[in-house]
């Protein structure tokens, strides 16, 4: 990663900061409305050492993860089938992009009505809001493979299997990852969003007790919180796709 890539964020938080922090000084900001950067951090740490924000963070990730793997598992191959079967696009492709115009508020309760309370239907509901992410760009990863080298591995005797594990796979796998990638930052906010509408011991839950206790420091210690969750995720998958990406660069030049 080069340096501008670094700075450039870094530079623009320290300046929203510095901003955040002499608007609320000042008293031009009330601090009950917006508390000060300082008092954040103070307030994050002692939730993050003393207070449930760990324990409770814990369960929404592992939401998140479940959701992410589910969404994985069924919108991989549904999307490899979609690139590669004509049947089977003009079949599912309308249905899923129908799908996308219902609102995963919307969704919650038939999960609950359909699953009951607790991890499992909060997990589906994030493989529901990450599925679509997913699916859409395995299929134009598979779709957009070079036809001159999948032509080269049947004339070097190559069968569909073969073909698939050696040749379309690792090529379309940087496209897979982007769609996980993009799939896993939308799983923690679908995590959220079930706790809000099916309880559960995570993150909503938590921001739900801070609202009603009308503790704004609390609130946003949990909203930073799953900013730094959906960050790190994504953040581990693009380096993820960056050593796939180097590993097929290598594999092309030999």
């Amino acid at each position: 990663m080069r340096w501008p890539q670094v700075a450039a964020p870094v530079l623009f938080a320290a300046v929203i900061v510095l901003v955040w922090q002499l608007a609320v000084g000042t008293g031009a900001v009330s601090s009950a409305f917006l508390p000060a950067p300082s008092d954040l951090i103070r307030r994050f740490w002692l939730e993050l050492t003393q207070g449930p924000l760990l324990d409770h963070t814990i369960t929404t990730l592992a939401a998140a993860i479940y959701g992410t793997v589910l969404a994985t598992l069924v919108a991989v191959p549904l999307g490899y089938l979609i690139a590669k079967v004509r049947w089977v696009d003009l079949a599912m492709t309308p249905y899923v992009t129908a799908s996308q115009a219902i609102p995963a508020v919307a969704v919650a309760p038939l999960l609950a009505l359909w699953i009951g309370y607790g991890l499992t239907p909060i997990a589906f509901l994030c493989a529901v809001v990450a599925f679509f992410p997913m699916l859409i760009t395995t299929v134009l990863g598979v779709q957009s493979l070079p036809q001159d080298v999948l032509e080269a591995a049947k004339l070097d005797g190559a069968n569909a299997w073969q073909s698939l594990r050696w040749v379309e796979a690792p090529l379309a796998m940087p496209s897979v990852l982007a769609g996980i990638r993009a799939g896993v930052a939308l799983s923690v906010t679908g995590a959220v969003v079930g706790e809000f509408t099916m309880g559960g011991q995570g993150l909503g839950m938590l921001l739900t007790l801070y609202r009603d206790a009308n503790d704004t420091e609390g609130m946003f210690a949990t909203l930073f919180t799953l900013a730094f969750l959906a960050v790190g995720m994504f953040t581990l998958l693009r380096v993820l796709q960056s050593v796939v990406a180097r590993a097929i660069t290598k594999e092309k030049k030999r």
